[in-house]
């Protein structure tokens, strides 16, 4: 089969797209022969964490496709089942952490970028009737960070006011999408005019320049949840626009991960600082059901045939992307 890989080579440079002996299933798993596939920032990451002595390693965390055979004991898919695949292995239940031995499909196990993948039985679930292919093969990583971070983190209710730093990536259109959905009053920064007007288009109540003095762009208003992705770049900002006892969840440092902050400004606004990573097989149910429930939709920037794997991977590196970036497979 068909399938980017990454050997050999330290980074980017050690990607390829190349044929790739198809794995069968074992016990309890089944094979996805699959439509499309979404990248997530994690792919860049996996690069520099996989390294060039390792074994050839297919990336990719998310996709949808359909079931094209399945391993002894599975009894809850049948060949032919339209489905989307959970990234998550090995945290079933909601917790407060995820469970030692939790991993995410693409490293260290092969990946979604491929015209077929092997995972549990337990990975994948029916695709909702109302997505595009398109639509399934990019939500699900990117949807239940968001779906973790705003409401088992988060604890959003109507009538907060959630602040979304950087909306040009898949998560936080997600998190303005299902923020909005609960009946919050939603603001977002982007350094983009363009991605700015988008935001608005999808219900943000307002959108500022990133660049700009956000208490002055903000009228003073302070927020009750801020949900924070990008990292050094705008970490004392967001901390600045809380309300005294408001809330900051942080899952992403795309911008820097060194933060230094006031601590005594910290403990006199009695601020909570919630740190999240993706999510358990349970939150990913009830993601899919608020999603079904709201008919929301991902926001889909650009889709590549996965044959040109680079051009997705240029315009992720370039942060010029709104929504998410997906491939075609079969």
């Amino acid at each position: 089969m068909k399938a980017v890989v990454h050997e050999g080579k330290a980074g980017f440079e050690g990607l390829e797209y190349t044929e790739f002996l198809e794995i069968q299933p074992k016990v309890g798993e089944v094979v996805v022969k699959l439509k499309t596939a979404g990248l997530n920032h994690r792919d860049l990451f996996v690069l520099n964490r996989h390294q060039p002595t390792d074994p050839p390693l297919i990336i990719g965390s998310d996709g949808a496709g359909v079931i094209a055979s399945v391993g002894e004991g599975v009894t809850t898919v049948n060949v032919g089942d339209e489905v989307i695949i959970n990234p998550g292995l090995g945290w079933k239940e909601n917790s407060d952490a995820p469970p030692p031995g939790f991993e995410i499909v693409g490293l260290p196990f092969h990946g979604t970028f491929a015209e077929a993948v092997v995972l549990p039985a337990e990975n994948v679930e029916p695709k909702p009737e109302y997505l595009t292919w398109e639509e399934a093969g990019v939500l699900s990583l990117a949807a239940l960070t968001a779906y973790r971070a705003l409401f088992t983190r988060g604890k959003v209710k109507p009538g907060m006011k959630v602040l979304i730093p950087g909306i040009g990536s898949g998560v936080a259109t997600f998190l303005l999408q299902f923020a909005k959905a609960v009946g919050t009053t939603v603001y977002v920064t982007s350094r983009s005019e363009e991605k700015c007007k988008k935001a608005l288009e999808l219900g943000a109540d307002k959108a500022i320049d990133s660049n700009d003095d956000w208490n002055e762009a903000l009228g003073g208003e302070k927020m009750d949840l801020v949900i924070e992705c990008v990292g050094a770049a705008t970490f004392n900002k967001s901390l600045d626009q809380l309300r005294p006892g408001g809330t900051l969840v942080t899952f992403g440092a795309s911008a820097g991960d060194d933060v230094q902050i006031n601590i005594r400004s910290f403990f006199y606004g009695q601020f909570n600082l919630l740190g999240s990573t993706m999510g358990s097989t349970e939150e990913y149910k009830e993601m899919l059901q608020f999603i079904q429930e709201h008919q929301i939709k991902p926001v889909v920037d650009q889709m590549y045939p996965l044959s040109q794997f680079d051009q997705g991977f240029d315009r992720l590196k370039a942060a010029a992307q709104l929504g998410k970036i997906g491939f075609y497979i079969g």
